[in-house]
C-alpha cells in the first residue's frame, strides 16, 4: 500500500508492521481513534507527519516476515488473537497486579508511590477479564460459524473505548511508565511491564476493532475459509 499522511492509523498498522512501535513512541493511539488520518492524529499531538511517516518507512524491512491479518482466514485470526492476547494479559495482569500491591504497600509513604495503582489494576483486570470471556464464550464461536451478531460487536467496540479510557488513566497514575529516580527494582519493573501491557492491549484492540470485526461482518462464508 501507498504509504502517505492522509492514510488512517489503522490502516497503517494493519499493513506495516513497523507502524505500531512507531505510533507507540508518540503515543498515538490506532486502536480506538484509529480512524484518523496520520496527519491528523499527528496535529493533535503538534507532531510533523512527514516526520512520523518518515519513521515509519525507515523502520520497514522490506523483507520482514509479516501475516497479513486482512487476508487470513477469520478462524486463524481468532485463534492468534487467543494465544497471541487474550492468555499473555491473563498472565500479566496478575504479574502487574502483584508487583503493584507491593510497590504501593511498601513506599506508600513516599510522595512518589503510585497511589491508587493496584486499585486500577485491580478493576481493569476485572473489566477485561469479563470482557474477553464474553468474546470467548460468545462473539468468537459465533464469527467462527458465519454468523457474527452486529449489537455484540458494538457492545465489544463499546468496551474497548472503556478499555482506552482506563489505559490514559494508568499512564497518569504512572507519569508516562516513568519511575522516580528513588524506584526500587520491583517498581521499575512494574512500570516496564505496564507499559509493554499497553503496547499488547492496543495491538490487541486495533486487530479486533479494524480487522477481525469490519471482515466477520462483511465477508461471505466461502470468503472466511479461503
Amino acid at each position: 500500500m501507498e504509504l502517505t499522511v492522509n492514510t488512517s492509523l489503522a490502516e497503517l498498522a494493519s499493513h506495516v508492521p513497523a507502524a505500531a512501535a512507531v505510533f507507540h513512541r508518540y503515543s498515538l493511539d490506532f486502536c480506538c481513534k484509529g480512524a484518523r488520518s496520520l496527519e491528523e492524529a499527528c496535529r493533535d499531538k503538534s507532531l510533523e507527519p512527514d516526520v512520523v511517516l518518515g519513521e515509519i518507512r525507515d523502520a520497514s524491512a522490506p523483507n520482514a516476515e509479516h501475516l497479513d491479518w486482512t487476508r487470513r482466514p477469520l478462524g486463524h485470526l481468532v485463534d492468534h488473537i487467543l494465544s497471541r492476547y487474550h492468555e499473555p494479559l491473563r498472565a500479566e495482569l496478575s504479574r502487574c497486579l502483584a508487583m503493584a500491591r507491593k510497590v504501593e504497600a511498601v513506599h506508600r509513604a513516599k510522595e512518589s508511590c503510585p497511589h491508587g495503582l493496584a486499585e486500577h489494576l485491580g478493576q481493569m483486570s476485572l473489566d477485561l477479564e469479563s470482557h474477553m470471556q464474553k468474546e470467548e464464550q460468545i462473539l468468537f464461536p459465533l464469527i467462527r460459524e458465519g454468523r457474527p451478531p452486529a449489537m455484540p460487536i458494538r457492545v465489544m467496540v463499546k468496551e474497548h473505548d472503556d478499555h482506552a479510557v482506563a489505559l490514559r488513566r494508568l499512564r497518569s497514575l504512572t507519569s508516562d511508565y516513568q519511575p522516580p529516580r528513588e524506584a526500587c527494582a520491583t517498581w521499575r519493573a512494574l512500570f516496564l511491564g505496564l507499559a509493554q501491557l499497553e503496547r499488547d492491549l492496543m495491538e490487541h484492540i486495533h486487530l479486533e476493532n479494524y480487522v477481525l470485526f469490519p471482515r466477520s461482518l462483511t465477508e461471505q462464508p466461502a470468503e472466511r475459509q479461503a
